[in-house]
C-alpha cells in the first residue's frame, strides 16, 4: 500500500497545483484589470473628476493574483524532497489534494477576475455617462429632479456597480478559502515502518 500512495510522480501534481493557482489567477487578474482600465478610460473621457472615486474594481482584479501567489507560495512549502536514499516521501493523497487547491483558487479567480472586468467596465461607463448628462442638464438650465439625475451625481448607480463588484470578487476569496483547506490535508510516507 506505501509504495501506491508514494509514487516518484507525485510531487508533479503538487507542482501542477502551484502552477496552475499563480497561472490561472494572474489571468483572471490581467483580464479583470483590463477590461475594468477599459471602461475607466473611457469613462474618463466625459468624467475625469470620477477617475480616482472608480478606481476600485482595478484594484479589486489585482487582488486576485495575490490570492494565486499565496497559495502556489503555501503549496511549494508542503512539497517534501525525497529521502536521501531517493524515495519520495510525499503521497499521491498530498499530490491531489494541493492539485485540487491549485485548481480551486485558479479557476475561482479566474470566474472573479471575468466577472470583474465586465461589470466594472460597464458600470464605470454607466456612472461616467450619467454624470456627464446631470452636467450637461445643469448647463442647459434645466433645474428640477429629472427623475433624479440632476441631484442623485451619480451616487446611487455608483454603489450598486460596486456591489456587483464585491460580490464577483468574493468568488476569487471562496477559492481562496477552499484552497487553504485542502493544503492542509497531508499524508506522509513514512519507510520506516508504517505511517
Amino acid at each position: 500500500m506505501e509504495a501506491v500512495m508514494c509514487t516518484s510522480w507525485a510531487p508533479g501534481l503538487g507542482f501542477l497545483g502551484c502552477a496552475i493557482a499563480i497561472v490561472v489567477a494572474n489571468i483572471g487578474g490581467a483580464y479583470g484589470t483590463a477590461k475594468a482600465g477599459q471602461g475607466l478610460m473611457a469613462m474618463g473621457i466625459r468624467s475625469p473628476d470620477l477617475i480616482m472615486k472608480n478606481i476600485i474594481p482595478v484594484v479589486m482584479a489585482g487582488v486576485l493574483g495575490i490570492y494565486g501567489l499565496i497559495v502556489a507560495v503555501i503549496l511549494n512549502g508542503k512539497i517534501n524532497s525525497p529521502t536521501d536514499a531517493g524515495y519520495s516521501t510525499y503521497s499521491l493523497y498530498n499530490g491531489y489534494a494541493h492539485l485540487a487547491a491549485g485548481l480551486c483558487c485558479g479557476f475561482s479567480s479566474l470566474a472573479s477576475g471575468l466577472s470583474i472586468g465586465i461589470a466594472a467596465d460597464a458600470g464605470t461607463r454607466a456612472v461616467g455617462a450619467q454624470s456627464a448628462m446631470a452636467a450637461s442638464w445643469k448647463k442647459m438650465g434645466f433645474t428640477g429632479d429629472a427623475g433624479g439625475q440632476v441631484t442623485s451625481q451619480g451616487d446611487a448607480l455608483f454603489v450598486g456597480t460596486l456591489l456587483i463588484q464585491v460580490f464577483a470578487g468574493n468568488l476569487g476569496l471562496y477559492g481562496l478559502i477552499v484552497a487553504l483547506i485542502l493544503s492542509q490535508q497531508e499524508y506522509i510516507c513514512d519507510y520506516n515502518g508504517g505511517n
